[in-house]
């Protein structure tokens, strides 16, 4: 029977740690077989502030993730981000090794190689250099050059860089956890292939990740990242809101933000005739036909601390939360806007991460930014599917099949107990050969 190769993804966030294990069989379907979330501590704004708290909730939640999975892991992939994550777009042009005969594998590397040297500050280092384009002898709009004939090849790159504290810092704490950062993927990239269509980055389309305290904005353009950066402003400046407006402390107002994100909208109404469409009109638009008041939500049972009954949902909304709201989509807009391919994004937003889950939010971005908005739903995956079936771990996702279809970081772990039994068979084996020494 043949192994299936296993992977493990680690999305280390403000706000949670999620870690993922996958088996690809041969028919490279990606089988879910562990889930697990558990809420981070020593992170802030997607950088580890407190080595010892990170190690403890990435243990915690990679340890979850195995015992459902039944394998024990010793390599993963891991998300980064932080405000600090900034991109650039960078033309290199080599000379074909080989004028006479096709492009080759190394003429690629060569020519990624020489888009890689850009000017960075000491506190910088590139994370990703990825291929837009390609130009062959003046041929542009070439996805993949090689075995075609030519001289002189040229390539537009998107390049991501980031901290390099904070890139060794993450590297330290999988190696204090026990398991080898194979590599660090930005959380906008790793989130882009979990929850947006081929189609929609041929077209253009604007991927928004808004986690906890940090929002990741990926553009594409013609099928390629054309632009990434990371807002400051996250979900959890939403409670933060809500705490000083309703008075309340952060998980009491983060409870009543989950909950206003879960409540039942109104149904629309059935197929009615002209006519009865004109009646009910006219009686909600006089006196005798107004429609009822809003009916105060009852929070009571949401397990909050503070004498709080009722809440009226309208004022919260709109007085507390959607300001907030729209000004982090403003800040979107102006990173639209600073990249200068607003007017190649007929696709419009696709908002994924915890913070796609606020009251609301596809309204406030369709009034904010005036394009087409939609909340991302994570494909390419099966198994336990239903555990992951929410935006918040599009990020996770996306590390799981970022790392397939790379081909990459795949692994054959050893199930737990097979590693039990091999490490008491070496120990058996270490004892007996000190006996033999032994007079």
């Amino acid at each position: 029977m043949s192994k299936d190769k296993v992977l493990c993804a680690v999305d280390v966030g403000s706000s949670k740690v999620a870690t993922l294990i996958a088996s690809v069989g041969e028919d490279d379907k990606i089988n879910l077989i562990g889930v697990s979330a558990t809420v981070s501590r020593g992170i802030k704004k997607g950088q580890i502030v407190d080595i010892e708290e990170a190690v403890a909730a990435i243990t915690e939640s990679i340890e979850a993730a195995e015992r459902m999975a039944g394998y024990s892991i010793s390599s993963v992939y891991a998300s980064i981000g932080g405000p600090q994550i900034e991109s650039t777009n960078s033309h290199a042009v080599v000379a074909v090794a080989k004028p006479d005969s096709e492009i080759e594998e190394n003429d690629i590397l060569r020519v990624n190689d020489a888009a890689r040297a850009i000017t960075l500050p000491s506190s910088k280092e590139i994370l990703h250099v990825i291929p837009r384009t390609y130009t062959v002898d003046g041929q542009e709009g070439i996805r993949d050059p090689i075995g075609m004939t030519g001289i002189r090849l040229e390539t537009d790159t998107h390049i991501i860089t980031a901290s390099s504290t904070a890139m060794k810092n993450l590297v330290k704490c999988m190696g204090l956890v026990g398991v080898s950062a194979e590599e660090l993927v930005f959380g906008g990239v790793a989130s882009s292939h979990a929850v947006l269509t081929d189609t929609e980055k041929e077209l253009g389309v604007v991927m928004v990740d808004i986690g906890g305290e940090t929002t990741d904005v990926v553009i594409f353009v013609d099928g390629a990242i054309a632009w990434s950066s990371v807002i400051p402003v996250g979900a959890r400046h939403v409670t933060s809101d809500l705490a000083v407006g309703l008075r309340i402390s952060l998980e009491s107002a983060e409870k009543i933000k989950v909950f206003l994100g879960k409540a039942v909208k109104t149904p629309a109404l059935p197929q009615i005739q002209e006519g009865e469409e004109k009646l009910l009109l006219h009686r909600q638009t006089t006196p005798g036909g107004k429609a009822p008041k809003e009916e105060p939500l009852d929070v009571r049972g949401l397990g909050i601390t503070e004498e709080m009954q009722k809440i009226s949902r309208k004022a919260v909304v709109d007085s507390i939360v959607r300001p907030r709201v729209r000004e982090i989509f403003e800040l979107i807009g102006k990173e639209i806007k600073k990249s200068g391919f607003g007017t190649q994004i007929p696709s419009g937003l696709v908002i994924c991460g915890g913070g796609a889950l606020t009251v609301d939010i596809l309204e406030t971005a369709k009034h904010s930014l005036g394009y087409p908005a939609r909340v991302g739903k994570i494909e390419g995956l099966v198994g336990l599917v239903d555990e992951v079936d929410s935006p918040l771990f599009a990020t996770a996702a996306g590390l799981i099949l970022y790392t397939a279809r790379s081909g990459s970081g795949q692994q054959f772990a050893l199930p737990i107990l097979a590693r039990n039994l091999l490490l008491k068979d070496v120990i058996s084996r270490g004892i007996s050969l000190i006996k033999s020494f032994l007079p």
